[in-house]
């Protein structure tokens, strides 16, 4: 598990932020598939949120991604995570772009907009888009 335990209201509104970035890339194409779903299930639960409530926690984010304009509040919470965390994040937000092959213009911009919000270093951002879309295309 990548982070300590917080209490379980307080853990649950962390996990949801997150999800509700990773909802939110996934979704920036109008093509929000299950295997997009399958890849935010997994990371949650790699981050610490528990299997049996997942689903919860997926419907809580989805709600809270589609009445919010802005990803300000979600990003908050990437951003003050460690720099280990920080890249598991930004590598599912590339596994979630090329889930289906290709980055589309709004995935590309979403991105590039989320390089600057969570102080991700351009070289660090373009290798790991690299990576993943090397692993996509085996």
């Amino acid at each position: 598990m990548f982070f300590k335990k917080k209490d379980n209201v307080e853990e649950n509104k962390y996990l949801v932020k997150i999800a509700a970035l990773l909802i939110h890339a996934a979704k920036i194409d109008e093509n929000y598939s299950t295997i997009e779903e399958k890849i935010i299930k997994q990371t949650l639960i790699e981050i610490g949120a528990e299997n049996k409530n997942i689903d919860e926690l997926i419907e809580d984010a989805k709600k809270l991604e589609a009445n919010n304009n802005q990803i300000l509040e979600f990003t908050r919470e990437v951003k003050n995570m460690d720099e280990t965390n920080k890249i598991k994040i930004v590598e599912t937000l590339w596994r979630i772009i090329y889930s289906n092959k290709e980055a589309d213009m709004f995935e590309t911009n979403l991105m590039r907009r989320l390089e600057g919000l969570l102080y991700i270093d351009r070289k660090v951002m373009g290798n790991l888009k690299d990576k993943i879309k090397r692993e996509n295309q085996k």
